[in-house]
């Protein structure tokens, strides 16, 4: 039996490279704001500040009660402000991100290895143990009940459309999907 082990090896490695988009950033927090308890706090937060809205709103409109010009100003505002919050983050990772330059991403069954023009950071599995898919990326977040740490793996970036599969079988051994 003959066995080419370069290609044996290659098979549990997938790679890619990519520029960081503004896309990247509100994926991995929109989705993070699902794993996380806080997102959902969020989530509910805002409901309950639009139907107190809408209820003052009416009540004001129906003359049954004096406005609370305070709370019809200020619910609105907080209201938008919970919907724009993950966006203005992912604006701000983005300026971060766009200063290290192209990206290049190596995922293997031992973690992942990121390098920039700047710097390179290796991560274990057991440091980012839970990822998501989504249509347009990968996210890997660490543990903690905040998944305080993410990493983004676009599948813009990969070589070939068959290496999503293979990104895929690495990540469902060693990580868990939520």
């Amino acid at each position: 039996m003959v066995m080419d082990m370069g290609r044996d090896a290659e098979q549990d490695v997938v790679e890619l490279a990519y520029q960081p988009v503004m896309g990247d950033f509100t994926g991995a927090l929109r989705e993070c704001n699902r794993v996380r308890r806080r997102g959902w706090i969020r989530y509910w937060s805002f409901g309950l500040a639009a139907l107190a809205f809408v209820l003052k709103a009416s009540l004001a409109v129906a003359g049954g009660e004096k406005p609370d010009w305070f709370l019809l100003i200020w619910l609105p505002l907080v209201a938008s402000l919970l919907l724009l919050a993950p966006r203005l983050q992912a604006r701000a990772f983005l300026k971060l991100a766009v200063r290290n330059g192209a990206y290049r991403a190596t995922v293997t069954d031992a973690g992942l290895t990121m390098t920039t023009d700047n710097s390179t950071t290796s991560v274990k599995w057991a440091a980012q143990p839970r990822y998501r898919e989504t249509k347009n990326a990968f996210f890997t977040y660490s543990d903690d009940k905040n998944a305080s740490c993410f990493t983004v793996l676009p599948k813009r970036g990969l070589g070939d459309p068959a290496d999503a599969d293979r990104l895929r079988e690495i990540l469902d051994r060693n990580l868990t999907r939520v």
